[in-house]
């Protein structure tokens, strides 16, 4: 086994999932302004050190995903990499630099940071990091996403991919179907499996190792400002038809991201799609405010309580870690 399939197996560790804290210092901002922090770089390595130095580390979080300011901050004489790798976890670092307008098509993104990437990735190796991760974004109206966007975002996440494989990190594909909007779930279905297929396509091109690489994709849900409701049941149907005719076999796992779920809501879903999972698939969860949102609101209430944090965090941890088993219950929650 190479050693790129033997990083994505150890992320994909079951009743492990993987930590996003790579948000960027504008979006850590807005969340810091939210529960009345400052948004030093002192206090974001604070918030994302107490995460990162718990004991639930050790359980439930195969990897953790890094922005680049916090991927070369040390504590004390420890890097964060090496702060992470002591848990057992592997760290891990987002690469794109952002969404810009795409040419052609004003109302839809395409992500950057193809320009120097390749001497980025060898810094990022030398920090520690072991995997990677790039994100495109897709609308959805009754035109979006356009076969424009579609193409050049599925490009663009070939390229980036073929570039980490090259220098020994396990890429994270993440095509991500927005949840804004007044679509159906219907319709996030079938332009979700568009997007995701084309992705394959030009991986296949790109020559990329699929056994050596992990996906981040949306669940099927309807809009966020859609009539329509979906049980959890109906959500997992139809998001594991989505994958099982969009992702090729041997992918060894998908993670998915939370959108504009709560908490409750993305553990839920999780849940419900392991329940039904009949596929060859290990499915877990790769999380940003779903794993880290009651932990940043009690941390903000005092910044040096660690220990209540870690408390927080560990919950929530474990609740997406017995989701990505099967094995949850809303009664856990209390």
């Amino acid at each position: 086994m190479s050693e790129l399939h033997s990083i994505a197996k150890k992320i994909l560790t079951k009743g492990k999932g993987i930590l996003a804290a790579d948000e960027s210092t504008g979006t850590m901002t807005k969340r810091l302004d939210s529960v009345n922090v400052s948004s030093t770089a002192e206090n974001r390595l604070k918030f994302r050190e107490a995460l990162f130095s718990s004991q639930s580390m050790r359980e439930y979080i195969g990897g953790v995903i890094l922005y680049d300011e916090t991927i070369k901050q040390k504590k004390s004489a420890h890097t964060i990499s090496e702060i992470i790798e002591s848990t057992g976890s592997v760290p891990g670092i987002k690469v794109d630099i952002g969404t810009k307008v795409l040419a052609n098509s004003p109302d839809e993104k395409i992500t950057e940071g193809l320009d120097g990437l390749r001497e980025r990735l060898k810094e990022y190796y030398k920090l520690g990091a072991r995997f990677t991760k790039w994100r495109g974004v897709y609308i959805i109206s009754k035109k979006y996403p356009s076969k424009l966007a579609i193409s050049t975002n599925a490009h663009a996440l070939a390229r980036y991919a073929a570039l980490a494989q090259e220098s020994g990190m396990v890429p994270i594909v993440e095509p991500e179907v927005l949840m804004d909007g007044n679509h159906s779930a219907e319709d996030c279905l079938k332009k979700t499996s568009e997007v995701i297929k084309k992705c394959y396509e030009e991986l296949e091109i790109f020559k990329v190792d699929l056994r050596g690489t992990i996906l981040k994709p949306n669940m099927i849900l309807p809009g966020n400002k859609s009539p329509q409701k979906k049980t959890a049941d109906e959500i997992a149907n139809m998001t594991l038809d989505c994958l099982k005719n969009s992702v090729p076999s041997e992918v060894p796992g998908i993670a998915f991201l939370s959108g504009g779920q709560t908490e409750v809501e993305a553990t839920e879903n999780l849940n419900q799609i392991n329940v039904k999972n009949n596929t060859g698939f290990i499915m877990t969860f790769s999380y940003g405010r779903a794993l880290q949102q009651s932990a940043l609101k009690h941390w903000s209430k005092n910044i040096e309580d660690i220990k209540g944090t870690q408390k927080v965090f560990s919950h929530r941890a474990k609740m997406c870690s017995l989701a990505s088993k099967g094995k949850w219950s809303k009664e856990l929650e209390n």
